[in-house]
C-alpha cells in the first residue's frame, strides 16, 4: 500500500468517522493499519477531536445504547467492552447511567422467559443454574438475575 499523506490520512479517516460513532483507540488503529506516522497520527487526532469527529463521551453513549437494545447486553458486558475501547471510568458510569432501570430489568425477564422454554432441566435447581449461568453470559448482575429468577418463578413450569 502507497503512503498516506497526512491530509489524505486526515480526510480519510474523517470519512470513517463520518459514517459512524469511532472512538479514539479505533481511530488509532485504523491510522497505524495505514501506516500513518505517529507525529502525523497526533495532528489527525487532535484536529478530528477538535472538530468533533470523535467524541468519547457520546461514543459511550452510542455503544451502550446499540449493545443494550440490540444486542440484549447487561452492563457488565457492556461495562467491559468499553474499557477494551480504553474508554474512561467516569465516561462508562455515565454512560451505563442512560439504562432505564425498568428496561433493564424487562429485557433480563424477556431474555430468561425465552431461555426457559428452551432449557431442558431435572428439577429446580439446575434449571435455576443454567439460567443464572446464562443471564450471566449476557453481562447482567446475580442481584438483578436472583430478583428476576425470583419474581418470574411462578411464570416457569418447574416441573
Amino acid at each position: 500500500m502507497k503512503e498516506l499523506t497526512e491530509k489524505e490520512a486526515l480526510y480519510k479517516i474523517a470519512a470513517y468517522c463520518s459514517t459512524a460513532e469511532h472512538c479514539l483507540s479505533e481511530v488509532k488503529e485504523k491510522l497505524e493499519t495505514w501506516n500513518v506516522s505517529s507525529e502525523q497520527q497526533e495532528n489527525i487526532i487532535k484536529y478530528l477531536v477538535k472538530e468533533q469527529y470523535i467524541n468519547e463521551e457520546r461514543y459511550a453513549h452510542s455503544y451502550v445504547n446499540d449493545k443494550f437494545r440490540f444486542n440484549k447486553w447487561g452492563k457488565n458486558k457492556i461495562k467491559q467492552g468499553l474499557q477494551l475501547k480504553g474508554i474512561l471510568p467516569e465516561t462508562i458510569q455515565n454512560a451505563l447511567e442512560s439504562i432505564n432501570t425498568d428496561e433493564y430489568i424487562l429485557t433480563l425477564r424477556q431474555l430468561l422467559n425465552a431461555k426457559n422454554k428452551s432449557i431442558k432441566a431435572r428439577n429446580d435447581y439446575e434449571r435455576c443454574g443454567k439460567l443464572i449461568r446464562f443471564a450471566i453470559g449476557r453481562g447482567y448482575e446475580l442481584s438483578i438475575i436472583k430478583q428476576c429468577i425470583t419474581n418470574a418463578e411462578d411464570d416457569y413450569d418447574l416441573d
